[in-house]
């Protein structure tokens, strides 16, 4: 079971906080800030926001575990991406906090981000047929 299901969880879960880092704190800072600048809020940065990302990175990756059950590797990706990306996306820009200008940068690392998150767990643990 380690091997099986814990192990490529965690490894997801690695890959997917690295490139939510990379991405949002070291790519797109800059957009995220004078956004939320231009709103009159403080784009929230505290420890407690990174935690929640290491949280959601987890979700994420069990959820990729979960699809990949019963989907292909292209499949479960853009099923996974789906769920977790245009879905945030909506809610983030129907609340009026997400700068459309990361868009052009979010959705191909986000989707690369879901590919490798969900390759690391077709390869460690491809699903039974």
């Amino acid at each position: 079971m380690l091997r099986k299901t814990i192990l490529p969880i965690v490894l997801a879960t690695l890959w997917i906080s690295v490139s939510e880092f990379v991405r949002n704190e070291l790519l797109l800072k800059d957009y995220w800030t004078e956004h939320y600048a231009s709103l009159g809020l403080v784009f929230p940065s505290e420890p407690i926001n990174g935690a929640m990302w290491g949280v959601w990175s987890l979700l994420f990756a069990m959820a990729i575990f979960v699809i990949s059950r019963r989907f292909s590797l292209f499949q479960t990706t853009f099923l996974s991406w789906f769920v977790a990306f245009v879905l945030m996306w909506v809610v983030v820009g129907n609340m009026s906090v997400l700068p459309f200008g990361i868009l052009p940068f979010a959705v191909p690392l986000s989707l690369l981000e879901a590919f490798l998150a969900a390759l690391i767990i077709h390869k460690l643990a491809p699903a039974e047929s």
